[in-house]
């Protein structure tokens, strides 16, 4: 008999746990609660672009030995995915460090090629043909919308392990989904592509679009982002529109 009743008690226990996880469904957003991680897949492919555009850069805009940077970067990629191969999750403190890591050596590896360019632009050594100009600007610029796109990704709310638990309430960006949850699925979350996508908007429109940054460092980083990209833009096109004629 007590063996029935220990069963039934948990069984009760367990429908109302299940009741109460319900609801704290119903009452708050995906991205305000625990859920699971975001699959890895994307945020790899695009820094495997990034590393890819890198090494099809002219050697002489790279930091020497122009393959050092790449390499490592691959390195540090391929730790994060042996440490959570599938989804983003919230498992070790130094794969947080390890993910910042290599977002600053990408940032690190393209600012000094936007560097160099810019240098060259500026004292009439970028070369006398336009379409490589543009190539090699066009790759720097796309790297740069690469490279913010890990930025917001890993600061947003303490990043893609804090999101997972749901601890910090309040957002960094604000998107639409945030404000009008019944255009969305409930389970719907911010990811890596949401991300890229608020990064490319920045580059292109050279301000905010449908994604609203709140904190103020989310201001500062897209108003650095903005500032690279129309420098990289205007100075690149301007040359080789100067070329052309």
């Amino acid at each position: 008999m007590t063996d029935d009743r220990d069963d039934d008690a948990r069984g009760r226990l367990a429908r109302i746990e299940r009741l109460v996880e319900d609801r704290e469904r119903e009452l708050a957003p995906a991205w305000r609660r625990a859920t699971r991680g975001e699959p890895r897949w994307a945020v790899t492919a695009v820094i495997l672009a990034a590393v890819a555009l890198q090494l099809m850069l002219p050697h002489r805009l790279a930091l020497p030995p122009y393959w050092a940077l790449p390499f490592l970067e691959l390195m540090l990629l391929a730790g994060l995915i042996a440490a959570n191969p599938r989804r983003v999750e919230p498992r070790t403190r130094p794969l947080r460090w390890l993910g910042l890591i290599l977002t600053a050596v990408i940032s690190l590896a393209n600012g000094w090629a936007a560097v160099r360019l810019v240098t060259e632009l500026a004292r009439g050594r970028a070369g006398t043909d336009a379409v490589p100009l543009l190539v090699t600007g066009g790759g720097i610029w796309l790297t740069n919308v690469i490279v913010f796109a890990l930025w917001y990704w890993e600061l947003d709310r303490g990043g893609p392990m804090n999101r997972v638990l749901g601890r910090q309430q309040f957002a960094d960006f604000l998107f639409v989904q945030m404000q009008s949850p019944e255009l969305a699925p409930a389970d719907w979350e911010p990811a890596f592509l949401d991300y890229l996508y608020l990064s490319f908007t920045n580059s292109t429109a050279f301000s905010p679009t449908d994604v609203m940054p709140l904190s103020r460092w989310a201001k500062m980083l897209m108003m650095v982002q903005s500032s690279v990209s129309l420098v990289t833009v205007v100075l690149v096109v301007a040359r080789a529109v100067n070329i052309l004629k």
